[in-house]
Parts: C-alpha cells; structure tokens; sequence
C-alpha cells in the first residue's frame, strides 16, 4: 500500500452551530447527504457532527485535489459513513469517485476528531 494523497483539515464548531441557527434544515441539505443529516440531528450536540463531517470532506477534497478535475465535486458527493464496528469512512460518488479512481487510489483512509469548539479530519488516499 503507498500513500496516493493526503488532505487535511479543522472547521470551527461553533460558526458551524450558527450556519445550523441562520439557514436550518435548507443549509445542511446543501452539504450533508440524508443518512448524514440523521446521525448528526440525532446527537446531543449535532453543530459537533456536522462540523467533523464538513471537515471530512473538506479533508477528502483537499486530497482529490490531483486529480484535475476535482474542483467541479461537489459537497454531496463525498459521503461520511460508519463501518459495522462505527469507525467512519468515506463512501464517494459521481465526480469524487472518479476523481480517487483517476489518482489510482483503492482506498480512502479517514480520522476525525472533534472538541466542544473544534472539529478535525485527516484522509489518505492509498494505492
């Protein structure tokens, strides 16, 4: 296995807690795929979740970047997922999916983290 990409990186939870408050279920629709929205509203503090999640897939871009044509994916095509055991992983579609098959990559490596006022992810791409 070599490493084909790495991105990174660490969003603010609480400017995510008032991009909830300002634009609602209409703002999250925007970046997180239903599946998604479930598990973070169903949080205790959900602004966490999203948060981490936003940070995944800034991270996920961020590491498709060489991949050309990775500026044209869009939020809803990188996909937070939990595995059987709840670690998460990346599930991507349309234009991600073909931007990590361009790279050559087989697998999307994903950590986060998250604090009650930051949120972190680190992904690397293998092959």
């Amino acid at each position: 296995m070599n490493a084909v990409a790495v991105g990174i990186d660490l969003v603010d939870v609480a400017r995510v807690g008032r991009m909830i408050v300002r634009h609602g279920d209409r703002g999250l629709r925007r970046v997180l795929t239903s599946a998604e929205r479930s598990y973070c509203l169903g949080r205790v503090r959900p602004e966490q979740h999203v948060a981490v999640r936003l940070a995944a897939k800034e991270a996920a871009y961020k590491a498709l970047q060489n991949a050309g044509t990775a500026r044209k994916v869009g939020w809803l095509e990188i996909e937070v997922v939990q595995d059987g055991d709840g670690r998460p992983g990346l599930r991507l579609h349309g234009r991600a999916d073909a931007a990590f098959r361009r790279l050559g990559a087989t697998q999307a490596l994903l950590s986060l983290t998250h604090t009650s006022s930051s949120a972190g992810a680190v992904v690397v791409l293998v092959g």
